[in-house]
């Protein structure tokens, strides 16, 4: 149940972050004028270098009464709260390495296009966007090893609860929580130790995963 929690918050974060992310780097690369570059830019770096303990706290005051008022959720907690508030952990790293990816591009790619008498969206959409395909896997591979790695945040607000997820108002638990949650009552040489040890190195193969994931994109784009 650990692991089909952490799936589904993680799947849940880069549906909404992913497009989201990869949708600001287009317009911070290709749209933006200079002056508001200047200023998304550095409030993006920002976003950086919060604490997660800052983003879960955000989470535990404004968003689960927020869910819990206006869904049918009880509590608040769940599946939603959690993968909202992943969602916006990983836009830093989703925005920085989508609008590097279309920076990167050669200028001709765009004036050929331009030239050629087709509008800017169609440029990006049909042109810029396939092109940069390879850099945008690799800031989606790199969102989603951010999501499942990420535990203080996520613990704060997904109810902590060892059952499987039933919807996305469900209260339930990931790998990471799981951990941090029962690491405290393991003692040495107990099948819950065991557990532990299990379950960190589920986490470990599946981040030596996604960089083999983000090796071979980065290759296929040189």
């Amino acid at each position: 149940m650990f692991i089909v929690g952490t799936l589904a918050v993680t799947t849940f974060a880069i549906v909404i972050g992913g497009p989201f992310g990869i949708a600001v780097g287009v317009f911070l690369s290709e749209i933006a004028p200079p002056r508001m570059n200047q200023i998304l830019k550095p409030a993006i770096e920002v976003m950086v270098g919060i604490p997660s303990v800052v983003y879960g706290w955000l989470g535990l005051t404004l968003l689960v009464p927020l869910v819990r008022t206006h869904t049918s959720s009880p509590s608040g907690f769940g599946l939603a709260a959690a993968g909202i508030v992943l969602a916006i952990m990983i836009l830093p790293t989703v925005i920085t390495l989508s609008e590097d990816a279309f920076r990167s591009l050669p200028p001709a790619l765009k004036e050929g296009s331009l030239a050629l008498g087709a509008t800017r969206w169609q440029t990006i959409v049909r042109v810029l966007l396939p092109s940069a395909s390879s850099g945008l896997a690799v800031a989606l591979i790199l969102g989603i090893a951010r999501a499942v790695g990420e535990t203080l945040a996520i613990q704060m607000v997904i109810g902590n609860a060892t059952q499987f997820p039933s919807g996305l108002f469900s209260p339930t638990a990931a790998l990471t929580t799981e951990i941090v949650t029962d690491m405290p009552g393991a003692t040495e040489g107990s099948q819950l130790e065991h557990a532990m040890f299990s379950m960190a190195l589920l986490l470990l193969i599946i981040a030596m995963v996604l960089i083999v994931c983000v090796r071979f994109a980065l290759r296929k784009r040189a």
